[in-house]
């Protein structure tokens, strides 16, 4: 067995005559820690953002996020922003490491706005999908070392022949692979027991309200079973971001309408505690 002249014999000779673990990786973590391979850091400490859901209505798509973000067990912040506008007709929602969440997203923004002054046009929806896509590859280092991020993106397609289908969701997964979904979709840690909500309430053609309470109410099934989706806030006034896009562009839903749409689910689930 040979060794380098820096010093890592000393190293291992100095620990291999102190008592301590039997473990050799444990030993060999305290003599020299350069000798094992790369460790995925503890993501535990970091804040992440959950529960992301899209779903396609008459006029456009529509999405949501609700406002909690964790820390390991700890509720880090009770009113982050999870859903933005990624242009004029686009929205993009974050799940993952909120930090490199968010700047992805600003980096995004920027990234389409470049495009568009350089190119005198706006990029076609596929194209944004795809741009957004490589962006996410690009984070594939960092993803595979515990610091993923996976946005949900949809928005309105000028370019349908059909205007009542323009309404299209993009999923991603973190190697930047894209899928096309139909109806609706979640993202994030609740995303399971929110795409249950949606399978139930979601129907084609629904109205610009009624598709607002579906999400919310998807929104609060999630929270209902996942301790890192944040339900409506009623009391200090927080109520999930939901946001749309259609002809007439990105928009977000005020906290006004969200607050009748909340009490209106809170109603409807005193008088049906089991529903």
């Amino acid at each position: 067995m040979t060794f380098d002249r820096s010093g890592t014999v000393h190293g291992i000779l100095r620990y291999a005559t102190s008592p301590g673990s039997s473990s050799f990786t444990d030993f060999l973590a305290a003599a020299s820690p350069d000798l094992l391979p790369a460790r995925v850091p503890d993501t535990g400490s970091l804040t992440h953002g959950t529960t992301i859901v899209a779903a396609n209505y008459a006029d456009g798509v529509v999405m949501a996020g609700d406002r909690r973000a964790t820390s390991g067990n700890l509720i880090a912040q009770r009113d982050i922003e999870k859903v933005f506008a990624a242009d004029e007709f686009t929205l993009v929602g974050i799940a993952g490491v909120a930090g490199l969440a968010v700047e992805m997203v600003r980096l995004y923004q920027v990234e389409l706005e470049h495009y568009e002054k350089i190119e005198g046009t706006q990029l076609t929806l596929d194209g944004k999908a795809n741009r957004l896509s490589t962006m996410i590859r690009g984070n594939l280092a960092e993803a595979l070392q515990g610091l993923a991020v996976v946005p949900l993106f949809a928005g309105f397609d000028v370019d349908a022949a059909d205007p009542a289908a323009a309404g299209r969701i993009f999923s991603f997964d973190v190697t930047g692979n894209r899928s096309a979904e139909r109806y609706y979709h979640s993202v994030g840690s609740g995303s399971l027991f929110a795409r249950g909500a949606l399978k139930k309430l979601w129907r084609p053609e629904l109205s610009r309200a009624e598709v607002v309470r579906v999400v919310v109410e998807s929104l609060y099934d999630a929270a209902d079973d996942d301790s890192a989706t944040g339900g409506p806030d009623v009391t200090r006034g927080i109520y999930p971001v939901v946001m749309t896009a259609t002809t007439a562009g990105a928009q977000r839903v005020g906290d006004d309408e969200l607050s009748a749409t909340v009490r209106a689910i809170l109603a409807d689930r005193e008088a049906h505690p089991g529903a």
